[in-house]
């Protein structure tokens, strides 16, 4: 196992199984972030993440944190927040704010950078990146943007600026993803809040072998278009999780 540096000429990558197990995950460094490159990674089960003005870097951690729709949780708090419709929903009407917005509003810092978000923005503009806005009114007040991989949804990053505002996003994309025959979301990293929401840990070699059947589905090119997201309460789980 050693860390590759990627050529220019080329956007193949590594085998992921190969990546270093310490920092874990980590499997490449170097390239660029143009589309060809960013599908390649993701459709090998790679990111990238890295701080800017520094080389990029590419991981494939392992275990890898995922969610599935059907698992996912909801609190008591939660359900009764959203029975009170305080927020409407839309998929793909706002991807530049809602990007600009992640890389804000953290006290950690941000990896999203000038160069991350004309990477994602070109992605999104070419059909593969998405974002799903959480609105207050006519305020953006939440949301979260990823990258379609077949019948996977690679998440990259929420923010919330209201109550609750990220739960809802994920809990309304769940909806509206298995909807159209959807069946998994990456989560890269588990952290409290993902678990929260009812990510967990799978191996890198069974989440490979859902990228490879998953990359092969084609979901209904309406699934993606600029649209308001209508709930379905009565579709949340039913075993409430009280984590709040």
């Amino acid at each position: 196992m050693r860390l590759v540096k990627l050529e220019a000429n080329s956007v193949a990558f590594p085998n992921p199984e190969t990546a270093l197990h310490e920092p874990n995950g980590l499997l490449a460094l170097g390239g660029d972030l143009t589309s060809p490159r960013l599908l390649s990674a993701y459709h090998s089960g790679i990111f990238p993440w890295f701080e800017p003005g520094e080389v990029i870097l590419w991981w494939s951690p392992d275990p890898r944190a995922v969610l599935y729709p059907e698992e996912r949780h909801i609190s008591r708090s939660l359900r009764r927040f959203m029975r009170r419709e305080p927020y409407r929903f839309t998929l793909n009407k706002a991807f530049a704010e809602v990007i600009h917005a992640c890389s804000q509003q953290r006290d950690e810092g941000t990896w999203i950078g000038p160069l991350v978000k004309r990477g994602y923005q070109e992605l999104h503009e070419a059909g593969h990146a998405h974002s799903i806005e959480v609105w207050d009114g006519d305020e953006l007040v939440g949301g979260m943007y990823g990258v379609n991989v077949g019948g996977l949804f690679c998440g990259e990053s929420m923010f919330s600026r209201r109550d609750n505002a990220s739960k809802c996003a994920v809990m309304i994309f769940c909806q509206h993803f298995t909807r159209y025959g959807g069946e998994l979301i990456d989560c890269q990293v588990l952290n409290p809040h993902t678990a929260s929401l009812g990510a967990r840990e799978i191996p890198r070699r069974q989440f490979l072998q859902s990228l490879s059947r998953l990359s092969q589905q084609q979901l209904p090119p309406e699934c993606w278009l600029p649209q308001d997201l209508s709930p379905r309460y009565e579709d949340l789980p039913t075993v409430p999780m009280d984590r709040e």
